[in-house]
């Protein structure tokens, strides 16, 4: 909700920007806010991924694919993100969100996000989203009738396979129970 102004705003300004290919790279240029900082003066670990999600945007709206899956009645939503870091962001810093999709499974289209300031990867991360429609979760099939086939050479790294498979909750049809036992 704290970002929402924020979304709204890159909706509409993204539009005004150079297209792009949804299978390139977005380069989002922003600057630290009073709003984005924690006690410690930098950017809360949680913002991260909340102005990671306007990196998503600016790549979708600017590839036309935003306005195409909310004709469809499509929502992305994050399934799985994990995150380093390197530098902090401090208040009123320069950066740009730098974007891509590094590949898709039967499950989820993954994003590669760093926070790049001065030249340098402060903070990187890759999530795991998905599309879904009223009817549940969009098969790739769908996805790519919107967003076109991927490049040859877009082959999703072994090592995500393994940290979806190692960190996938069960699905939202199946059980779940809560325990710490070991």
């Amino acid at each position: 909700m704290h970002l929402l102004l924020r979304t709204l705003l890159l909706l509409l300004t993204s539009r005004r920007r150079p297209a792009l290919d949804v299978w390139g790279r977005s380069s989002l240029p922003l600057r630290v806010l009073p709003t984005d900082i924690d006690i410690a003066m930098h950017v809360n670990n949680g913002m991260y991924f909340s102005l990671m999600d306007l990196g998503r945007f600016d790549l979708m709206v600017r590839s036309g694919v935003w306005s195409r899956m909310r004709r469809r009645g499509w929502s992305p939503v994050a399934a799985g993100e994990t995150i380093s870091f390197r530098k902090s962001l401090r208040l009123g810093q320069r950066y740009s969100i730098e974007t891509r999709i590094i590949g898709l499974d039967d499950r989820a289209v993954y994003f590669e996000q760093r926070m790049v300031a001065d030249g340098e990867i402060y903070a990187r991360a890759f999530i795991a989203t998905r599309l879904v429609s009223a009817d549940g979760p969009v098969e790739n099939e769908e996805i790519l009738k919107e967003f076109g086939r991927p490049p040859a050479d877009l082959v999703l790294p072994d090592w995500i396979h393994q940290w979806r498979l190692n960190n996938a909750l069960p699905g939202r049809r199946r059980p779940a129970p809560h325990s710490w036992a070991a």
